[in-house]
């Protein structure tokens, strides 16, 4: 930390957002040969195919179309597939705005104001992480008056009843979101809450009260939903991956209309750790590289967080004197909610900021006996006070949380997972870890 140079090449900026490595454990020298490794990978060659929409190996297909502009041209097979993707988006948006505006109705003629998505992992993460943001934004939350969105994952009865609890059959619509429309836990949520609206409104009210996201059209009509209500996403569309296709966008347009079903700002990121602990640790923790070959080292990383400084009354005592955990701090320059109180010394925003800037600089410095003993700390303490530094993070600022700049951070980690699985050689689009454990139960 005291090679200034070393300092200012590990630091980048990108439209405002800066990003400042310095406090990892490496040196120039080990730069220079991640850079190599990632040339002997053909990292930038796998970034480009990625991008074009090429196969990967075992047919799988990056989903970054999902989340392109009407304008992009990015093929699969051959096959520009954005005409098609935005045909599902116009197709979300003109249902939205027919079950907003009360002109779709329920079995009984009410107009429906509630949504329960069923789904789990990527079907039920990524969209809760954007749900929890924009709660309190003022402009969705204005939108959702008199709404509510609840999500159904866990296949505990004790969360269907969470999920359903003083909600009305009668204005209720149920989102099942399973691409096969096979998910195990999925289905069986999906078959309660069916038996919910069943035995309240009649077999008949199934259709009215039901959708689907899903690519199984067969499956969903004898479901008893009518395919005219299902919304497509494709092979190419990894769950974990699918926030910005039908499974996040369609249960957040009938919640805030489609306008709005955008990021939102300063507690967008409540809910971010544990939609990258899925993003992550699902693509990336492998044992084989995509050839099928046991690997020789360790790929996959332990992701856990807390937003502001919650996490410093949980899990900072062991990051600052247990195991070593590489860290990511994320901060905002301008906060959307701010706050000064009269008589104090900073605003709660600036407070909030202090603590961001302090707590890489203590993993990195520590502190020493020396020091303790300057301090006059007694000797008894002083073991228990020494912090032994050299813990490794990385620091992420970004300007605002803007709903463009909460998709720069989502694009940032996702590409990162990426980027790490091209490097290890491993296949960071399947999940088949996810099978033995369900199947065996």
């Amino acid at each position: 930390m005291d090679d200034a140079e070393r300092c200012k090449a590990m630091r980048a900026e990108y439209e405002g957002i800066f990003l400042h490595y310095s406090r990892q454990r490496a040196t120039g020298e080990a730069m220079d040969k991640l850079f190599k490794l990632a040339e002997a990978a053909k990292l930038k060659e796998k970034i480009e195919r990625m991008f074009r929409g090429d196969k990967h190996r075992e047919q799988i297909r990056a989903s970054c179309s999902s989340k392109g502009s009407k304008r992009e041209v990015i093929k699969s097979d051959g096959v520009d597939v954005v005409p098609e993707v935005w045909a599902v988006k116009d197709k979300i948006n003109q249902f939205s705005e027919t079950f907003r505006s009360g002109s779709w109705v329920g079995s009984t003629g009410k107009a429906l104001t509630n949504v329960v998505s069923v789904g789990i992992g990527g079907s039920f993460l990524g969209p809760l992480f954007v749900h929890a943001a924009l709660q309190i934004d003022p402009e969705a939350a204005e939108s959702a008056k008199g709404r509510q969105l609840r999500f159904l994952a866990n296949v505990d009865p004790v969360d269907v009843a969470r999920s359903i609890k003083d909600l009305d059959p009668e204005t209720t619509l149920v989102v099942v979101v399973s691409k096969t429309f096979t998910t195990a836990e999925t289905m069986l949520n999906a078959r309660t809450l069916k038996e919910w609206i069943f035995s309240s409104l009649g077999p008949d009210a199934v259709a009215k009260h039901m959708i689907a996201v899903s690519t199984n059209l067969e499956l969903v009509e004898k479901f008893k939903i009518d395919p005219k209500n299902a919304f497509a996403f494709w092979d190419w569309v990894g769950g974990r991956y699918s926030v910005c296709s039908a499974v996040g966008v369609l249960p957040l347009s009938l919640h805030y209309g489609f306008p709005i079903a955008i990021l939102p700002y300063s507690q967008a990121l409540e809910k971010f750790a544990p939609h990258i602990q899925q993003l992550s640790m699902e693509s990336n923790g492998k044992g084989v590289s995509i050839d099928g070959v046991q690997l020789p080292f360790e790929t996959g990383e332990i992701d856990f967080g807390e937003p502001g400084t919650n996490g410093q009354h949980s899990f900072y005592q062991l990051i600052h004197q247990g195991r070593v955990i590489p860290c990511d701090f994320i901060g905002i320059i301008k906060s959307q909610q701010p706050v000064y109180l009269k008589g104090e010394i900073v605003s709660n925003h600036d407070e909030l900021m202090s603590n961001f800037f302090a707590q890489p600089d203590a993993l990195a410095y520590g502190k020493t006996p020396e020091q303790l003993h300057s301090e006059k700390v007694p000797e008894h303490l002083i073991p228990h006070k020494t912090f032994q530094g050299n813990r490794p993070s990385l620091s992420l600022l970004l300007p605002s949380l803007s709903a463009y700049e909460i998709g720069q951070l989502l694009a940032i980690y996702e590409h990162r997972i990426a980027v790490q699985g091209f490097l290890w050689g491993i296949n960071s689009f399947d999940q088949w870890g996810v099978e033995l454990g369900k199947v065996s139960a």
